[in-house]
């Protein structure tokens, strides 16, 4: 006789307090969390806000994964655009200029995976920002 057991409610809820161990960033657009940090890599949960975007930019040291968790995302890369949704990603090359917006109504939710020697937040050029972050 086979024997089921019932799966636990719990993956969700431990996801849900794991982010909760890792204190926010607030930003004018929104927040981002780190989730986890090691050698070469970091990953991040980004929420932005409705109607929000981040400055348009570039890092010399990184690249990123993006990954759509909920909400609609803008994404320019270079001199592409495109619309992601749930479940959907890009690639962002190190040293290309990009920008991810929210067009939509609700809050935009991604992962962020950035690779490469140097991860600290003070690898941004920015060449546009709607909140006046740019550097004369």
């Amino acid at each position: 006789m086979v024997q089921l057991k019932e799966a636990s409610q719990t993956p969700q809820s431990s996801i849900t307090s794991s982010l909760q161990e890792f204190s926010s960033t607030e930003r004018p657009w929104g927040s981002f969390t780190v989730v986890e940090e090691g050698s070469g890599y970091k990953i991040k949960r980004i929420e932005v806000k409705p109607g929000h975007r981040l400055s348009l930019q570039m890092h010399y040291h990184r690249s990123e994964h993006w990954v759509v968790v909920s909400g609609t995302a803008k994404v320019t890369c270079g001199d592409l655009e495109a619309i992601l949704e749930n479940n959907q990603s890009t690639y962002v090359p190190q040293c290309t200029s990009h920008r991810l917006e929210n067009p939509g109504v609700i809050p935009l939710v991604l992962i962020e995976v950035q690779n490469g020697e140097y991860l600290g937040e003070d690898d941004i050029v920015r060449f546009q920002d709607d909140y006046a972050r740019t550097k004369p």
